[in-house]
C-alpha cells in the first residue's frame, strides 16, 4: 500500500461557522465567532463570552431521528454533525441504519480533552444526590464516557475499522490526524475519520476562569476578547465546536476517482517531559523545537520550504515562547519567519478540537492559495514584534502556497506537529 496519507473530505463545526464552504468565508473575511455568554455572566464568571457554533440543534434535527437525538449531548451533536459533511465531502453516501453492511476499510480517531462533563454535571451529579438515579435514562452512559463521541460516529457511518478515542489537553485534535496517519500508513486502514470535538458547557469552562486564564478584559466587546499575538491578550476564549479529516491512502483515493484536499506529510508527536521551563501548564521550548523539527524531517521538508504556520497561540503568556520556538526550529531571523496565523483569534480556544478545527483552516489555505489573518493583534506583543512583518492581519493571498505546518500543544507539556502539502498543480 502507497505510504502516502490524503485527504479527501472535511467537516467543520465552528464558533464562526458551520460547513466547510462557510468556513473558508469566515477564515477569509477575519469574521469573529466570539459572542456574549449569557450563563456565564449569570454563574459570575471573570470571563462572560465564549465561541459556541450556531444554529446546530436545528441542523441535527434534519438528520437524526428523536430517538438518536435524545441520546446525544453537545459533543456528540458536533461530532456527528461534522462526520456526515466529511463523509458527504469525500464522496460517500451516508449507510441506511437498517443496512447491516459494515465498512470495514474504515475507522475513526475522535478526541476530546474533557468528554461529557455537560452530561455529567447537569444530569448525573444532580440526580444522583437528589436520590434519583432511576431518572438518568439509558443513554447516560454512552454520553459521559470520552469514547461516546467515536461511537456514535461509527454508529452513524457504519464504521467496522478501529473506532476509538484520544485525549491529550489542547494537542488532542491534531494528535488524532497524526494516530490515523500512522494506522493508514502502515496498511492497517484505507481510510480513518481523525480529529477532535469539544462539548459547550460552563462547566467545562469554570476551572479555566478559576485558574484566570480565561480573557475578562473584553466582556462587553465579545468579537475583540480573543487577542493571540497582542500586547493586550489578557487569556484565552473558551470555546466549542469539531473538525474532523477524513484521511485515506492515495492508493485508495486514486481508485475511487476522490477529489484530494491535500496530503499529510509529516507527523510528530512528543512530550517536553515537564522539565527545563516546561510544567503541567507551559511546554519546554526544546520539545517544541524538537516536535516541529520532527514533522518536517519526516516530511522531508526544509524549513525554507514551509509556506506559512498555523500555531497553537492562544492569547496567554505562552505566545511569544511559542513564536520563539517556531522561528529556532525553522532557523528563521526576523523577517524570515513564513507567515503565522492564529485561528483562534477568531474562534476562541475549542481545547480538544482546537487543533482539528486549526488543520481543516491549514488545507482549506493550501488548496486556496491564501494565509487567513490574526484579528485583535494590532498592538503586536513587544517580544514578537520583530516578527511583526510574518503575522498577516488581513487575507494574504499565496498562490503558491505549498506547505503548511500546524503545530498544538496541551497541558503535560505535549507536543504535536502536523505538515500538510498541497497535491497536484
Amino acid at each position: 500500500m502507497s505510504g502516502r496519507v490524503v485527504v479527501t473530505g472535511m467537516g467543520v463545526v465552528a464558533p464562526n461557522a458551520v460547513g466547510v464552504g462557510e468556513f473558508e468565508s469566515a477564515l477569509r473575511s477575519g469574521r469573529s465567532g466570539v459572542r456574549a455568554h449569557e450563563r456565564m455572566a449569570e454563574l459570575g464568571f471573570g470571563s462572560q463570552v465564549a465561541g459556541v457554533p450556531q444554529g446546530t440543534d436545528a441542523m441535527a434535527e434534519k438528520h437524526f431521528d428523536e430517538e438518536l437525538l435524545r441520546a446525544m449531548n453537545s459533543s456528540h451533536r458536533y461530532a456527528s454533525l461534522a462526520a456526515l459533511d466529511t463523509w458527504r465531502d469525500a464522496g460517500l453516501r451516508r449507510p441506511d441504519p437498517d443496512d447491516d453492511r459494515v465498512d470495514w476499510d474504515t475507522g475513526c480517531v475522535i478526541g476530546t480533552g474533557i468528554g461529557g462533563m455537560d452530561t455529567t454535571a447537569t444530569r448525573v451529579v444532580p440526580l444522583v444526590d437528589a436520590k434519583k438515579v432511576r431518572r438518568l435514562g439509558s443513554t447516560v452512559v454512552e454520553q459521559v464516557m470520552a469514547s461516546g463521541v467515536s461511537a456514535r460516529v461509527a454508529g452513524v457511518l457504519g464504521l467496522g475499522n478501529q473506532v476509538t478515542t484520544n485525549s491529550s489537553a489542547c494537542s488532542t485534535g491534531a494528535e488524532a490526524i497524526a494516530l490515523g496517519v500512522e494506522r493508514i500508513r502502515r496498511g492497517a486502514a484505507k481510510r480513518m475519520i481523525c480529529g477532535g470535538v469539544e462539548g459547550e458547557s460552563e462547566y467545562i469552562w469554570a476551572g479555566f476562569d478559576s485558574m484566570r486564564v480565561l480573557c475578562r478584559s473584553h466582556n462587553d466587546d465579545p468579537v475583540r476578547a480573543s487577542r493571540p499575538l497582542s500586547a493586550s491578550a489578557a487569556g484565552f476564549v473558551a470555546a466549542a465546536g469539531a473538525g474532523l479529516l477524513l484521511l485515506e491512502s492515495e492508493e485508495s483515493a486514486l481508485e475511487r476517482g476522490a477529489r484530494i484536499w491535500a496530503e499529510v506529510a509529516g507527523t510528530a508527536l512528543n512530550c517536553g517531559g515537564q522539565r527545563a521551563g516546561g510544567s503541567m501548564t507551559s511546554p519546554n521550548p526544546d520539545g517544541v523545537r524538537r516536535c516541529i523539527r520532527a514533522a518536517l524531517a519526516e516530511a522531508d521538508v526544509e524549513p525554507g520550504q514551509v509556506g506559512a504556520l498555523n500555531g497553537h497561540l492562544t492569547a496567554t503568556g505562552a505566545d511569544p515562547k511559542e513564536v520563539g520556538s517556531w522561528a529556532a526550529a525553522l532557523d528563521a531571523e526576523p523577517g524570515q519567519l513564513p507567515p503565522l496565523t492564529s485561528t483562534k483569534s477568531m474562534i476562541g480556544h475549542t481545547l480538544g478540537a482546537a487543533g482539528a478545527i486549526e488543520s481543516v483552516a491549514c488545507v482549506l489555505m493550501l488548496a486556496g492559495g491564501f494565509v487567513h489573518p490574526s484579528i485583535n493583534c494590532e498592538d503586536i506583543h513587544p517580544e514578537i514584534a520583530p516578527h511583526a512583518s510574518s503575522i498577516p492581519q488581513t487575507e494574504l493571498l499565496q498562490p503558491d502556497l505549498d506547505v503548511v505546518a500546524k503545530a498544538s500543544f496541551g497541558f503535560g507539556d505535549v507536543n504535536t506537529c502536523l505538515v500538510f502539502r498541497r497535491v497536484g498543480p
